[in-house]
């Protein structure tokens, strides 16, 4: 009788496994199955998880193991935020104004989250400031490239906007999730670890020997994949660091990811990424976010009070975010920086993120955090979409994404 009991509860949780991955594969045909109107993948991948959760149909469960493999998949996410960082080559001067967008922003988000706290809402106030002060910027670049828009100057502000929305809502998210130490230290832990990080850089980008190098290029192509393996090596020891020093792991894979982006940043550089992102969007990366969807609380967010509070939060996503637009505004002209800021306020993945390190540190409740992830889903359907009929009718042709003439494509 045991062992038909083992027996059983080991084919639920591969059951459960499978069905993940059919969630996963399906999302890639599902999202791309209309013509004209391609979703977002990570929404549909959502969506297939709490299908086939406990909130739906209750074919498969979060197990120990699927958990293990989300949670590798939201370290691969973040090192892959790290590495569009470098890889989009933004201009030092669109980082600098999205910088000081995003400080607008998280100032803005700050004082609107501890205000909700205030009002009984349950959860910390720097966390919603901090979530509504995010932008995604990869949910956004394929959408850019295929309308054309990431050619033009509104697109250099969306990488900008966006390098900064990720950017800097890692690290606060890092140093306030932690609370193992004071202010002061964790400041100083954070220099400390950036340290280490830049120096690891350097070593990667310097220290060539030619051996090594030449065993590098022998493997591209072989079995040995050498470069894949020192890039999840690199992934590894700085998440080890992160989580010894006292900050959240995502830190570690977020720096890994722009260590990564800086040895990569060569055409022979190319084919490694590839491979990392066969491992990561094909495997790890979409199994994250249909385990997403199985622990979605879906009756917290289908209740009164749970749509009520994503129409709030989408509605504060965009102001909160759309308020750095003007910063760009005398570039841009009115539409192209409602545009901006409607691009700017598309914020899912990284919302997901937050709110699952949130939850795990009590920082958030499961209903808010539902209500959070709700409206971010919203978000990447609508806003951009949103921006595309906007910037069409003020100064791209329509299915171009080309300046009118006299415009320059440059700032």
């Amino acid at each position: 009788m045991l062992m038909l009991s083992v027996a059983a509860v080991t084919s639920t949780q591969d059951r459960s496994l499978v069905l993940v991955l059919a969630a996963s594969a399906a999302a890639a045909f599902l999202a791309r199955l209309g013509r004209r109107i391609v979703l977002p993948t990570v929404v549909v991948e959502i969506v297939l998880g709490i299908l086939i959760g406990p909130e739906a149909l209750g074919w498969a469960t979060p197990n120990q193991f699927i958990v293990f493999l989300a949670d590798l998949g939201l370290a691969v996410l973040f090192f892959f935020a790290g590495l569009e960082v470098v890889e989009k080559h933004v201009p030092r001067s669109s980082i600098i104004r999205g910088t000081s967008g995003w400080a607008i922003s998280i100032a803005i988000g700050i004082v609107v989250g501890y205000t909700l706290s205030h009002l009984g809402l349950d959860a910390a106030g720097w966390l919603l400031g901090v979530a509504f002060s995010t932008t995604s910027l990869g949910t956004l670049v394929p959408i850019l490239t295929d309308s054309g828009v990431l050619r033009t100057r509104l697109g250099t502000a969306v990488l900008g906007t966006g390098v900064a929305g990720e950017f800097w809502p890692i690290v606060v998210i890092s140093v306030f999730l932690t609370g193992v130490y004071g202010a002061a230290t964790e400041v100083v832990l954070l220099l400390v670890f950036g340290g280490v990080a830049i120096g690891a850089a350097i070593v990667a980008l310097r220290a060539r020997p030619p051996r090594i190098v030449t065993i590098l290029r022998e493997t591209l192509e072989s079995t040995g994949q050498a470069a894949v393996r020192l890039a999840i090596l690199l992934v590894g020891a700085l998440v080890l660091l992160a989580i010894d020093v006292g900050f959240d792991f995502v830190l570690g894979a977020f720096a890994a990811g722009l260590i990564v982006g800086l040895v990569l940043n060569s055409p022979e550089g190319q084919l490694v990424r590839i491979r990392l992102e066969g491992i990561g969007f094909g495997f790890l990366i979409p199994i994250y976010f249909v385990t997403t969807g199985l622990q979605f609380d879906l009756d917290s967010l289908l209740s009164a009070r749970g749509l009520e509070l994503a129409a709030l939060f989408l509605g504060l996503l965009l102001l909160v975010r759309g308020a750095s637009a003007l910063l760009w505004l005398a570039e841009l002209g009115p539409r192209q920086t409602v545009g901006l800021a409607l691009y700017g306020a598309t914020a899912l993945p990284l919302i997901v993120a937050i709110v699952s390190v949130g939850t795990d540190h009590g920082a958030i409740a499961a209903d808010v955090g539902a209500s959070l992830i709700g409206a971010g889903m919203i978000s990447v359907l609508a806003y951009p979409l949103l921006a595309g009929a906007v910037t069409r009718v003020g100064g791209l042709r329509a299915g171009t994404g080309q300046l009118e003439p006299g415009e320059a494509a440059e700032f």
